[in-house]
């Protein structure tokens, strides 16, 4: 019994990166399914590295299913700009009570290439080198884009616990006059 609630808990993980990679449901239920076909009759000692596996697994395959939204979204990352608009106080903290629903709400919005970046280098841990091959870009754009995202995602989670930005030309009016 243990085994099949760590192989559903295990699956509920491997479906939830694959759709917060790609943004897209059916794409992420396919990706899982197929990481889980690869495990199956896996135990002991091989587990471990097969959980491993399969997680990278979901990843290129999720990948590779929006690579053409990917490349776009990489263009548009490269041509960025890092937007003046006001960021949360340093005094800002996460809210414990932080759902998991949460988190889906504030990374969805985020463009698929910074996304991507945020998901492997920041929750993922994987190194920067890993993650330039997957996302089949150069290290610096995905340093870059890692970055983007770090802030999009700080912003949105910042913005579902109540904190909202100044308006750009109420906060430039308040500069002029103080």
């Amino acid at each position: 019994m243990k085994t099949l609630q760590q192989v559903r808990h295990g699956a509920s993980d491997l479906h939830w990166l694959a759709f917060l990679l790609t943004g897209r449901r059916e794409i992420a239920c396919e990706v899982t399914a197929q990481a889980i076909d690869s495990m199956d009759g896996r135990d002991g000692f091989f587990s471990t590295w097969m959980v491993s596996w399969s997680r990278r697994l979901v990843i290129a395959r999720a990948l590779a299913a929006v690579r053409e939204d990917l490349t776009r979204s990489a263009r548009r990352t490269a041509l960025r700009r890092i937007d003046n608009s006001e960021f949360p106080p340093p005094s800002w903290v996460l809210d414990a009570r932080t759902a998991k629903s949460d988190l889906k709400c504030a990374l969805l919005p985020i463009d698929l290439f910074p996304r991507a970046a945020v998901l492997l280098l920041v929750f993922e841990r994987m190194p920067l080198k890993d993650a330039a091959i997957l996302l089949d870009a150069e290290a610096e754009l995905v340093r870059q884009a890692m970055a983007a995202g770090v802030r999009d995602l700080t912003i949105n989670l910042a913005c579902t616990q109540g904190w909202s930005a100044a308006p750009a030309s109420a906060a430039a009016g308040e500069t002029q006059h103080a």
